[in-house]
């Protein structure tokens, strides 16, 4: 897969593409992301509107029926997961060259 211009991934737009590894509504993305993060990442509602937009936009996430129509439920796609393995990969490595005492 060639390398997408929003990539490396923004911190925020990781955990977001993480959370809906579930199918999520903004409020439940948002907790998610904050208890994931041990509350070191807080999204606010704009930021994360913003980001749903760009995520829908790229297709690696979709809208999904809810049973509660006041609610937009979302769910990662294949291509959103492809996403997450390449910048899996990414990190790994870098986490590699720590381990392996070349710094």
């Amino acid at each position: 897969m060639k390398k997408h211009k929003l990539l490396p991934l923004t911190e925020t737009m990781h955990y977001i593409l993480l959370a809906l590894r579930e199918p999520l509504h903004g409020y439940a993305i948002m907790q998610q992301v904050e208890h994931m993060s041990h509350g070191d990442v807080r999204i606010a509602a704009g930021t994360l509107y913003g980001a749903v937009e760009n995520l829908l936009k790229y297709d690696w996430i979709v809208q999904v029926p809810s049973d509660d129509p006041r609610r937009k439920v979302y769910h990662i796609t294949d291509e959103g997961l492809a996403i997450l393995e390449q910048e899996r990969q990414r990190l790994q490595h870098i986490v590699s060259l720590y381990e392996g005492g070349i710094l």
